[in-house]
């Protein structure tokens, strides 16, 4: 029997006799299995950094090399892993700091999890391989996305060079508002994958095609669309407010600090500037992607 104040779960103990829990709640309806008294039973608790399950994490939190080689990221923080399970995915694995798993936003998550994938750590061996400060949140194993086609026509965004980690997640975040689909990313990127990169982009990874190190000239060639580039040159120079932005396009952003190189104005069709008032010699590669990919929805909507 089940009303919003309690739900009651049986679960087998060793002489096969149901033993019987109950959850309460005044505010939210509880939840089935996994439920974390439960866990306890199900899984031992995972005590030291030098498990091997949790070294994996750790390279895998640290190395792009490790995750380029395994295929595999990991998501930390109840947000990520929440808009990952939204976008309709699977973790592999899942591992709870124990002192939180009757939490009640990790209880909730707990409960979308196949009950064999998830893991209670101690805190002091999370904390030894986690990237965050305060080691205290769930993290998840998770299979990177197999590469799609790169796109040939349609919008999308092309990064250039960036290499800050903040910057591309935020650029990744304002794509995917924007109606963004495709994002291409060169050689000499940051990692799409990085910890701090999905941080940043707060689940836009897993509303949007990923491309990592591409050859931006032998993409050009095969692509049938308008190319945008964020670059100041003597040549088809135009103010973002002037351009009519309802056909599909390409946006290129080039590196935080020269820009976009030479070599990719000259396969562009237009250079944009994002008119300034006062002495601002430029807007951070993130907000001026922001500023662009908006002003382009906006005339859309119209």
């Amino acid at each position: 029997m089940v009303d919003l104040k309690c739900r009651l779960l049986f679960s087998c103990s060793k002489n096969k006799q149901p033993a019987l829990f109950i959850i309460q709640s005044s505010h939210k309806p509880t939840y089935p299995h996994p439920c974390p008294h439960v866990l306890h039973k199900m899984n031992p608790v995972i005590q030291s950094p030098q498990n091997n399950q949790l070294k994996h994490l750790a390279k895998l939190l640290s190395a792009s090399k490790h995750r380029r080689e395994h295929q595999q990221t990991v998501l930390e923080g109840v947000h990520l892993l929440s808009a990952y399970l939204d976008a309709g995915n699977t973790p592999e694995q899942v591992y709870v700091p124990e002192h939180r798993a009757q939490s009640p936003e990790i209880a909730a998550l707990l409960c979308r999890l196949p009950a064999n994938r998830v893991h209670l750590v101690s805190h002091n061996a999370l904390r030894k391989i986690s990237s965050l400060a305060d080691a205290n949140d769930i993290m998840a194993l998770i299979a990177l996305p197999q590469p799609s086609p790169l796109p040939e026509q349609g919008d999308c965004v092309v990064l250039e060079r960036i290499q800050d980690a903040g910057n591309v997640g935020a650029v990744l975040r304002s794509a995917a508002a924007a109606g963004i689909v495709h994002i291409i990313l060169s050689d000499g990127c940051a990692d799409a994958y990085a910890p701090k990169v999905l941080r940043a982009g707060m689940g836009a990874h897993f509303l949007l095609h990923i491309h990592e190190r591409v050859d931006l000239t032998q993409w050009r060639s095969q692509y049938h669309d308008r190319v945008l580039v964020t670059a100041l040159s003597e040549h088809n120079n135009f103010s973002l407010y002037d351009l009519t932005l309802q056909q599909p396009s390409a946006w290129i952003f080039g590196n935080e600090g020269s820009g976009v190189s030479p070599q990719i104005q000259n396969i562009a069709t237009a250079n944009v500037k994002i008119p300034m008032l006062g002495a601002t010699e430029s807007l951070n590669i993130a907000q001026a992607a922001t500023v662009c990919l908006f002003e382009q929805m906006r005339q859309r909507l119209k």
